[in-house]
């Protein structure tokens, strides 16, 4: 059986570096796609792109997976931006809001880690908090100073999720983030929150094609079998949506 495709769409360097003496190049996390490779699936790393080239990318993957970055620019979801709103990148904002709304029109599967959850609602048509100042309920600590792989808050699991069948109630998680889901989209749910009760989890209302996570699973799924498998679960609902591209070509 072929092995699902999964797609990663690339964050890109602004500034030059030693290694690559050019602006604006394209990457991928190593540690996001070393958990993609663990779980079974083959990652294919998209680059920052004009929207109009997403129909052609779609035939290529069967489930794909947001990946952290620069804030998400707020005249997306309608505001302008204010004071505590950290660095944004438009080009790829354009790119990834068009591959959300027809990867999920498309019915692939959808997994996104931190900005990831944060792009998928927006593009969905939900609202971001710019900076979690705005919102007077946040109290914890939510950008960590503690290392990246170590976690440092935990989180309360809806028991109707399916978050809740990977990870259980509450998960012990790292957090490495100052914007949050503010009003949810349309046809997505909350299904976990901080004891403060910001959003930590986002998933599909009637099915089970988008799960996406505020923290960061890549950082910690070498020593955590709970985040190795939010990985095995994009590709596992990645082998359906193959598997059924091989049904209708059958039918056919």
């Amino acid at each position: 059986m072929r092995r699902p495709r999964i797609a990663m769409p690339a964050d890109t360097l602004i500034e030059a570096t030693d290694i690559i003496n050019e602006r604006n190049a394209d990457y991928a996390p190593r540690m996001a796609v070393n958990a993609v490779l663990k779980s079974g699936g083959i990652p294919i790393i998209l680059p920052n792109s004009d929207p109009a080239n997403v129909p052609a990318y779609l035939e290529s993957f069967d489930g794909i997976l947001f990946l952290g970055g620069y804030d998400v620019d707020p005249t997306f979801y309608q505001e302008e931006p204010e004071l505590q709103l950290g660095k944004t990148y438009i080009p790829r904002d354009r790119f990834e809001v068009e591959l959300v709304r027809q990867a999920y029109q498309a019915g692939k599967a959808i997994f996104g880690i931190c900005r990831g959850l944060q792009v998928i609602n927006v593009a969905l048509g939900g609202t971001l908090y710019q900076d979690l100042s705005e919102n007077p309920d946040a109290k914890l600590k939510h950008t960590q100073t503690a290392p990246g792989n170590l976690p440092t808050h935990h989180i309360n699991v809806a028991t109707d999720s399916r978050l809740f069948q990977i990870m259980g109630e509450r998960p012990y998680v790292n957090s490495r983030h100052h914007e949050a889901v503010k009003q949810i989209a349309p046809h997505l749910k909350v299904t976990a929150r901080a004891d403060d009760q910001v959003v930590e989890a986002i998933e599909s209302q009637d099915n089970d094609q988008v799960l996406a996570v505020q923290w960061h699973p890549e950082n910690m799924y070498r020593h955590n079998q709970d985040m190795q498998d939010l990985f095995r679960d994009l590709v596992h609902r990645s082998m359906k949506v193959s598997e059924n591209k091989q049904t209708l070509k059958l039918a056919n």
